[in-house]
């Protein structure tokens, strides 16, 4: 949870009130949010003391002291939700997107903000905000990337391109010398503060570029603004730009920053949006888009979770408290129309909207209830009491269970087992921090076998197994990746069969009570059975094996698994220096 620290008398000067770092402390809690740190007792002379408050991670809107203190007035009742408007309606000015940008950072957006009065701590919020979303949503400019500018100084419209490095020629933000793309990235390689942001576009063949109409650079996201455009406390007109490579953040990102900065304009909330031109991708649009999203939500859905018994108006009135506008609707005697305003992207579905209930009414107020039934006890789901039973019979065996981690890396899911990987199983990590962490596993051998590596001094043998998930893709479902509970066991030693692990699946199928079908072909009872498989690279030639299950009487016959003796190819990509055998199974069938 991010921290924000703010000036507690500016704080307590925009809520209205002053508070003991009690009182303040026990709001905060019924408001969702905590007082981390009161720095008044620790302030040496004339410094302001300041609140440490955590604020959840989405709530882009509070981090910054009018977000924090917006959102308490409406929690406390005294001020009602601002109204943003769009000044004029129809556009004057536009933001033209290149093809160009394509290849680099795609989308755009900007808005403009007239007649802004800045004081110092205003202005300081301002620049910190753009900061802490910087770091937070915009995933430290990776995702989007904004810069504000001083209309003033630039003409409209403005142009959105990507060019060559020698073809940006501007004055970087607080420097005295012009510089092309490549000085700048050499005089910024050693910045410990932009020098950390130079990865995202250095190796591309074009930077991305915000030109206004005579081609002045206003800056070159996500690095650094024109010095030409800067912003100061005496700034009337702001522009503020945004690009990125997702364009609901993009927008999400404009919109946080217009709704807590239009507050200091001549006309409090208003915004001159700008017409974005992407002709290319069908991206055009007028933004931002300050209407309110509408959304739905239940009644009897809310009361049930709460255990409460409140009408729809009562509920409407705790929705206010926390900025969401909802009326009973006129369709339905049990549903909601809510309308969530641009400062609340975090309200996603039905059961966010009953959170924010649940809070207004207060977690403390809440009943605590009982289950109807007397005889209502909870227990284990199906699957993990199957997963159990596989553990007690692998440890009845004499195997040690291991948990390794659920992500590895691309090599250790493909390449280290001798498969190739065409892209319809395995779930990919979009930014992964490490290569250890690129995909989500879609076997368990490959966590056993980086085991067996780091326990290789062990005495032998080395008798180990997992019962846990992997993942798989699946599009015919809505989050298109299914988890499947599997069962993998190794045995590692100077020598190692095919029948270690065709014994120990034995014992397994013999604790499902699942017998051995001989000859398939004529036995049509429930049971399992193996065959050769010669087409499994992991495994030596000849040594490999399927593993198949028939559920019921003249069921049809499923594979569910593999066994056989590791290929030594495949222990020397995991440095074990023993032979190896692995057995690995669906345990979801036995359900």
């Amino acid at each position: 949870m991010p921290t924000i620290p703010v000036d507690k008398e500016d704080l307590f000067d925009l809520i209205g009130k002053k508070y003991t770092t009690e009182e303040f402390e026990d709001l905060c809690f019924d408001f969702g949010i905590e007082l981390d740190e009161d720095t008044t007792d620790e302030c040496k002379p004339g410094e302001r003391p300041q609140l440490k408050i955590e604020v959840p991670a989405n709530r882009y809107d509070m981090l910054c002291i009018e977000g924090i203190a917006q959102a308490l007035n409406e929690f406390l009742g005294r001020k009602e939700p601002p109204l943003y408007k769009l000044n004029p309606s129809k556009p004057d000015l536009s933001l033209t997107i290149h093809e160009s940008t394509q290849r680099i950072r795609p989308y755009a957006a900007a808005a403009i903000l007239r007649n802004v009065t800045f004081d110092e701590r205003s202005y300081e919020s301002f620049i910190s905000l753009q900061d802490k979303l910087h770091a937070n949503l915009c995933r430290n400019r990776t995702l989007v990337a904004m810069g504000t500018h001083d209309l003033d100084k630039i003409k409209g419209p403005f142009t959105y391109e990507a060019l060559k490095p020698s073809e940006i020629k501007f004055k970087p933000l607080n420097q005295t010398k012009v510089m092309d793309g490549n000085e700048l990235m050499e005089f910024y390689e050693k910045d410990k503060n932009l020098g950390k942001y130079l990865h995202i576009i250095r190796d591309s063949p074009v930077y991305p570029v915000i030109l206004d109409s005579e081609r002045n650079v206003c800056s070159l996201p996500p690095i650094i603004n024109s010095d030409f455009s800067k912003i100061s406390l005496n700034t009337k007109n702001v522009f503020i730009e945004i690009t990125g490579t997702d364009r609901t953040k993009t927008d999400i990102v404009l919109d946080q920053m217009v709704a807590m900065f239009s507050r200091y304009c001549k006309n409090e909330f208003e915004i001159e949006p700008l017409q974005v031109k992407s002709e290319h991708n069908g991206e055009s649009r007028v933004v931002p888009n300050v209407t309110p999203r509408k959304a739905q939500a239940e009644a009897s859905y809310i009361n049930s979770c709460l255990a409460l018994k409140l009408d729809r108006k009562e509920i409407c009135g705790l929705l206010k408290k926390m900025s969401l506008d909802a009326a009973p609707s006129a369709d339905d005697d049990n549903l909601l129309d809510v309308k969530i305003p641009i400062t609340r992207p975090d309200i996603l579905h039905q059961c966010d909207i009953m959170e924010d209930a649940a809070i207004a009414y207060g977690y403390n107020n809440i009943t605590k209830t009982k289950p109807k039934s007397e005889s209502l006890v909870a227990e284990a789901l199906p699957v993990n009491k199957i997963g159990n039973i596989l553990r007690l019979a692998s440890a009845q065996a004499g195997y040690l269970e291991v948990l390794p981690l659920t992500l590895c890396s691309h090599d250790e899911n493909f390449r280290f087992l001798r498969t190739k990987d065409d892209g319809s199983k395995a779930v990919v990590l979009e930014n992964p921090k490490t290569i250890e962490y690129q995909v989500v596993r879609t076997t368990l051998l490959p966590g056993i076998l980086k085991t067996v590596k780091e326990n290789r001094k062990h005495s032998l043998p080395i008798k180990v197994f997992e019962c846990g998930d992997v993942v798989l893709k699946n599009p015919n479902v809505e989050r298109r990746a299914v988890n499947q509970r599997n069962w993998c066991a190794v045995f590692a030693g100077k020598t190692s069969g095919f029948e270690y692990v065709q014994g120990l699946l034995g014992k397994i199928m013999q604790t499902m009570r699942t017998p051995w079908l001989e000859k398939p072909q004529e036995d049509s009872r429930r049971g399992y059975w193996i065959e050769e498989d010669k087409e499994n690279p992991t495994f030596f030639t000849g040594r490999g094996a399927k593993v198949f299950f028939r559920h019921a009487p003249n069921g049809k016959p499923v594979q569910i698994g593999s066994l056989g003796v590791l290929h030594p190819e495949v222990l020397e990509h995991f440095q074990i220096p023993y032979a190896a055998s692995s057995v690995e199974i669906n345990a979801e069938v036995f359900l």
